[in-house]
């Protein structure tokens, strides 16, 4: 039994308790893949998603969960080390000093139950001296010593590679005593920056592709990460990659009712699932919609309200602070032709609209747009070698197989560029731009029909998401066969056109190879679903058959109080499954979901 420790934990989390929501999935994959490593089954893995996912908060928290939920006496034992690459200038020996020295507080630290050693945040010849009294604490091995030898060698004046010495001590360590070492490290992408003018990820090779030390690697520049530190070079092939994506619409919707009541802000059930979609499910966006609301003081009942609360968020609240700051330190770093602020800005205004070419951004009408407006003659690879680098920073999409760009799938962040650009770029007041975003803002028109068959469709869209590989009841589908959910959906999407005319919006279209789900959501109260609806969902169906040539279609219907007795029986004839308040609510409490609020 181990004695209680002063905290609990040795790297701060940012999110409340309170607040935090989803991503249990990514928790359990990386403890669970760090305590593998001692059974020499994990590979070296690489967390990849957009800006302010949640990625380091989930890698703090599996190593604050390794530090405290095992035992050091037990051989199978997985020593955790956080390291978090800093964007400032750096010459070689000091990084690898900060490295090392980092190391060894987790390393001893872990060991020797001392938390304190990581928290206290101590360095140089003080935190030697500490860690030097800590070795009656543990029976430690030769490595021990050795780590300190390896400091020495570090601080020498003619230290040849210092860094070579720090990034492999891990493995090092981990080879010689036959122990487990898991190396979480953050922003990962910083390495490829100027800062670093010496080599890191050439040294990295070695360190990652132990069986006893696995390394776990994220950052918030994902296409560097992707294109060009995993993606090739010394590193290429030796990661296992993870995708983290937007939240869907039933944890988004979940995130921001914690959230609100956390700040003590007001928004509506009915509004909240409204809130992810705005937010494009980015769980920072979210939050600073609640705060800005409860900052405000306004209650968010309807899309009215939200659009108020985004438009001062976005010019002048929490999204504008972090996306300014985001902006203004890429800008910073590779503004070589005093123009990178104009093609940015310009990026996020284009919009080809070319049958062939929709999505494509126009360059040549970037260059004709920068000599409308600037007055300068700017050649169209310059252009390109700028668009490039702003893709490194994630501020836009290159696809380099085929040479061209396309702007951000990002609603805010593509949002924000264009109130920036009117701001920084054009020079435009902060104010004015500010009222004139809740002025059209205000004339939107209202993007979800009604609000109620949106709540039960982002329910709907997770049954699906958490049923793959069950096989449902059949009482909860009013069928006579248990229904098996698919292994993977490959894509879920909602309001799905699949061509133009009345009728034809899928409220729910899933795919999953050769099986699709078509859904919609009815929240009727008063009165039970008609065959009308059916008959619409079964030619839904068949577009989509069209459309996709699956080998199987499968149809779902949310009827919140039933269907009439024809449309039972028209139902039961064509195959569609449909269920009502009762067997939905019961389907999501099954499935360890919260069931509909009522409202």
């Amino acid at each position: 039994m181990q004695t209680k420790r002063s905290v609990s934990w040795v790297i701060k989390t940012l999110v409340p308790e309170e607040v935090y929501t989803d991503r249990e999935e990514f928790l359990e994959y990386f403890y669970n893949a760090a305590l593998e490593g001692a059974h020499r089954r994990t590979m070296s893995t690489v967390l990849l998603g957009q800006r302010r996912m949640g990625k380091t908060e989930i890698f703090k928290r599996v190593v604050n969960r390794l530090f405290f939920e095992q035992d050091p006496k037990c051989p199978d034992a997985v020593v955790p080390v956080y390291f978090s690459f800093p964007d400032a200038h750096i010459d070689e020996k000091s990084f690898a000093l900060k490295y090392l020295e980092n190391f060894m507080k987790y390393y001893i630290g872990f060991y020797t139950g001392q938390p304190e050693l990581i928290t206290d945040k101590s360095g140089g010849k003080i935190l030697i001296n500490r860690l030097k009294d800590s070795r009656n604490l543990y029976p430690f091995t030769r490595t021990f010593d050795l780590l300190f030898t390896w400091h020495e060698m570090i601080e020498m004046p003619d230290c040849v590679l210092p860094q070579q010495t720090a990034l492999e001590a891990p493995r090092t360590v981990s080879d010689i005593d036959d122990t487990t070492i898991a190396v979480f490290l953050d922003e990962f992408q910083n390495t490829r920056l100027p800062q670093y003018n010496f080599d890191i990820v050439g040294f990295m090779q070695e360190a990652v592709e132990s069986p006893t030390c696995p390394h776990f690697v994220t950052g918030s520049a994902m296409s560097i990460l992707a294109r060009e530190i995993i993606g090739r070079g010394a590193l290429f092939g030796r990661f296992d990659g993870m995708d983290i994506e937007a939240m869907t619409g039933y944890w988004g919707t979940k995130l921001a009712l914690k959230s609100a009541g956390y700040r003590r802000a007001e928004i509506s059930e009915l509004i909240a699932p409204v809130i992810s979609d705005r937010c494009g499910g980015n769980p920072f966006y979210i939050n600073a919609v609640i705060r800005q609301a409860a900052k405000q003081k306004t209650a968010v009942t309807d899309e009215n309200s939200l659009n108020k609360i985004l438009a001062v968020d976005i010019t002048s609240g929490f999204i504008w602070g972090e996306l300014n700051d985001q902006v203004t330190k890429w800008i910073s770093r590779i503004n070589e032709y005093n123009i990178t602020k104009w093609i940015l800005y310009l990026s996020a205004l284009d919009e080809n609209t070319e049958h062939e070419k929709r999505g494509r951004l126009n360059i040549e009408r970037i260059q004709q747009e920068l000599m409308k407006r600037e007055g300068k003659q700017v050649p169209l690879d310059t252009i390109r070698d700028v668009l490039i680098k702003l893709s490194r920073g994630d501020l836009l999409e290159y696809l380099e197989l085929g040479g061209w760009f396309r702007r951000v799938k990002d609603p805010i962040l593509l949002e924000f560029l264009k109130v920036w650009g009117r701001i920084e770029v054009e020079g435009q007041n902060a104010n004015k731009i500010q009222n004139e975003l809740i002025t059209q803002y205000s004339t939107y028109k209202r993007r979800i029909r009604e609000y109620k068959g949106y709540l039960a469709e982002i329910h709907m869209s997770q049954i699906l998401l958490n049923g793959q590989r069950k096989k449902l009841s059949a009482g909860f589908f009013n069928t006579p066969d248990d229904i098996q959910i698919p292994d993977r959906f490959v894509f879920i999407r909602h309001r799905y056109r699949p061509e133009s005319g009345k009728d034809n919006e899928i409220d729910i279209l899933a795919a999953a190879g050769p099986e699709v789900w078509v859904c919609q959501s009815k929240w009727v109260t008063g009165k039970k679903i008609g065959i009308a609806v059916l008959k619409i969902l079964k030619s839904q169906a068949e577009t989509a058959k069209q459309d996709l040539a699956p080998q199987k279609v499968i149809m779902w219907l949310f009827a919140h109080d039933g269907l009439t007795k024809q449309a039972r029986a028209f139902a039961e004839k064509h195959g569609i499954l449909w269920s009502a308040r009762q067997e939905f609510d019961e389907l999501l409490e099954y499935l360890g979901l919260r069931k509909l609020p009522d409202l």
